[in-house]
């Protein structure tokens, strides 16, 4: 039985992934980047295999914001400002007065996903949801007032329902969809009341 090389990189683990992710996220979400620098980051880092691929990446952000609200103290002081909702099948459904954070992921491999953002309590102007769905459909209701941005979403199969207003509301949050899509749809709609 041959060991491996102690020459060779360790491979890049999902939570180094999952958090160059989020920086590359929150960049755009503060500005930093643009939408295609964006689009271009997360490519390289959703094809990287070892951390050093990460280095050119992760130098172009600003600093994380979340590792410097942890300081060397540890998790004291740490904002939670992303979270995420998972099912491999079944379905993810929210509805009602619930807290949506800056930054929502949801996970599912095979369910379906309804979203109901009518009644939610948004904290934040500009809220982002990132969809990594294999297959299933999703349904997603934003507040009446709210404007909707697409741009971040791909699709592999099937295009993105979603018809804006005829008479927009000011003043209403901005909802930015973002992610992957297999082969189902998403449907967005604003509510009515």
């Amino acid at each position: 039985m041959t060991s491996p090389s102690r020459d060779q990189p360790p491979r890049l683990t999902e939570d180094a992934r999952d958090t160059a992710v989020r920086r590359v996220q929150e960049a755009y979400a503060g500005g930093h980047i643009s939408h295609d620098k964006m689009d271009e980051h997360l490519h390289q880092v959703l094809a990287a295999t070892r951390h050093s691929e990460l280095d050119p990446v992760l130098a172009s952000l600003p600093e994380d914001e979340a590792a410097k609200a942890e300081g060397p103290a540890g998790a004291e002081g740490k904002v939670d400002t992303a979270s995420t909702i998972a099912a491999v099948s079944g379905r993810i459904k929210r509805g009602g007065a619930w807290r949506v954070p800056r930054f929502l992921r949801v996970e599912s491999a095979f369910g379906r996903v309804h979203l109901d953002l009518s009644r939610a309590l948004l904290d934040q102007p500009v809220v982002d949801i990132e969809l990594r769905l294999g297959t299933g459909r999703a349904k997603i209701t934003v507040p009446r007032g709210a404007t909707v941005e697409l741009e971040g979403l791909r699709t592999v199969w099937k295009d993105t329902h979603y018809k804006s207003p005829r008479r927009p509301v000011p003043g209403g949050p901005t909802i930015r969809i973002l992610g992957t899509m297999g082969y189902g749809r998403l449907r967005v709609r604003h509510a009515r009341r």
